[in-house]
């Protein structure tokens, strides 16, 4: 039989300081994880921050689209209420004349 070789231990301090060094790796990596997450992760910093580009640009559009609803709007009110408005837009947009109104097409001759 051979003898048993006796069972070193280590002195405790020694144990408490390996424990506690186990203990902070594990705490900055689960650190640098969520730090990371909080950077880059799905409502993360960076996407924030897209999210508030993409905002403003939407707001602008809208700010645009009310404006030229507006516009339109008031363009609908005058034809319904202004005459003038009715005639201007027919001779503008459908190239209608007046009764007894003559066209007179005008083109330059080159040089």
């Amino acid at each position: 039989m051979t003898p048993a070789t006796p069972h070193r231990s280590l002195p405790t301090g020694a144990v408490a300081q390996r424990t506690s060094r186990r203990l902070q790796v594990l705490v900055l990596f689960i650190g640098c994880a969520l730090g990371a997450d909080a950077l880059v992760g799905e409502k993360g910093l960076l996407a924030m921050i897209r999210a508030r580009q993409e905002h403003r640009v939407l707001q602008a559009s809208l700010a645009g689209a009310r404006a030229e609803n507006a516009r339109l709007r008031e363009q609908a009110r005058q034809l319904r209420e202004v005459p003038e408005a009715i005639e201007g837009h027919a001779r503008r947009e459908l190239g209608l004349i007046r009764k007894g109104e003559m066209l007179f097409i005008i083109r330059e001759l080159p040089d």
